[in-house]
């Protein structure tokens, strides 16, 4: 799996979160030539690092195939558990990265420089805070070891 980065670092002041959902074209993927994918997971994982020393890459993830994953769904009230995702698509998520940008250009700037559009679609989706959810849903707030995560 992706390197992992959970860096405490401070905000950059007036910024916003954005997540970069990655999305897999099974079939691109399985057409890259012979180490093609390794030499781009090395590239990605060089300037994840990089971001992430800037404080611009605040958290990345990759998913394991879609073949261990389980949905939940509830139907007429009873809640049922099936293997994999729900249907069948084309392209399948594969992972994020939750950056930190002044806007969605700079967010999507940060998107282009990773490889994954080549063989997928690389989503950029401003990130809701928790606390102003929260606020607007008279929840109280996050107990303190919650709150980091949830901010």
């Amino acid at each position: 799996p992706l390197s992992v980065y959970l860096l405490p670092t401070p905000p950059r002041g007036d910024t916003m979160q954005f997540v970069a959902l990655i999305y897999i074209d099974n079939e691109k993927l399985a057409a890259l030539p012979p180490g093609e994918f390794d030499r781009m997971m090395h590239g990605c994982i060089v300037k994840a690092d990089e971001l992430a020393v800037e404080g611009t890459l605040l958290a990345a993830r990759q998913l394991e195939d879609t073949s261990t994953a389980k949905s939940l769904r509830v139907k007429d009230g009873r809640l049922t558990a099936v293997d994999g995702p729900y249907a069948e698509a084309k392209e399948v998520l594969g992972g994020f990265n939750l950056i930190e940008a002044d806007s969605m250009e700079e967010a999507l700037e940060v998107a282009r420089s990773f490889p994954w559009s080549r063989i997928g679609c690389v989503e950029v989706r401003p990130v809701r805070s928790m606390d102003t959810v929260r606020a607007r849903v008279g929840a109280p707030a996050a107990p303190e070891a919650a709150a980091a995560a949830l901010a």
